[in-house]
């Protein structure tokens, strides 16, 4: 299905809401007949809702989580084997905008791994201007780098005003995940 010209969107911030936003764009893209993939950075061994919602749009929307959960950082480098994870979920990203399968990929929580050091920048945006012309880019993650920003279409900042866990309310089944 043609899409016109792909942009390139960013959700980034401190608030909730950046992946679930790029699944709603997803949703609405599925509406309209485009093949999304998603593909999961750093999430990889919880089981989220959104692998068993997005089975049920059939081959309209595919997720692939490529990382082992959530990444220790700090005063250390992070630990080699993301680093390995990270750099074989990017080599199945640039694959998938090339590959005329998908009319969006979603680069769920790349800004994290850009952040941490994991993926260079400089490449992430090299590869992202050699993509076909149709297919669109969605990346999330807080603390977009700004070269990144730069280069995106539409950038979308989600700042926390309130949070349940600040009240001590723990992540909930089908909302957090």
């Amino acid at each position: 299905m043609e899409s016109g010209r792909g942009l390139l969107m960013v959700f980034t911030g401190n608030g909730k809401g950046k992946t679930s936003a790029a699944m709603g764009v997803a949703l609405r893209a599925a509406g309209q007949g485009f093949k999304t993939l998603m593909i999961q950075f750093i999430k990889g061994s919880w089981h989220y809702g959104e692998l068993d919602s997005s089975r049920m749009l059939g081959d309209a929307f595919e997720i692939r989580p490529m990382g082992r959960g959530f990444v220790k950082v700090g005063a250390g480098k992070p630990d080699p084997e993301d680093i390995r994870l990270v750099e074989e979920a990017w080599k199945t990203a640039v694959e998938a905008m090339h590959s005329g399968k998908y009319d969006m990929v979603i680069l769920d929580e790349l800004n994290y791994a850009i952040h941490y050091g994991m993926l260079p920048i400089g490449r992430v945006i090299a590869d992202l201007a050699a993509r076909p012309e149709r297919v669109h880019v969605i990346s999330t993650g807080r603390n977009a780098h700004p070269d990144l920003i730069e280069a995106a279409d539409l950038v979308s900042e989600i700042k926390e005003i309130k949070h349940p866990f600040h009240q001590g309310v723990l992540a909930q089944r089908g909302i957090d995940y």
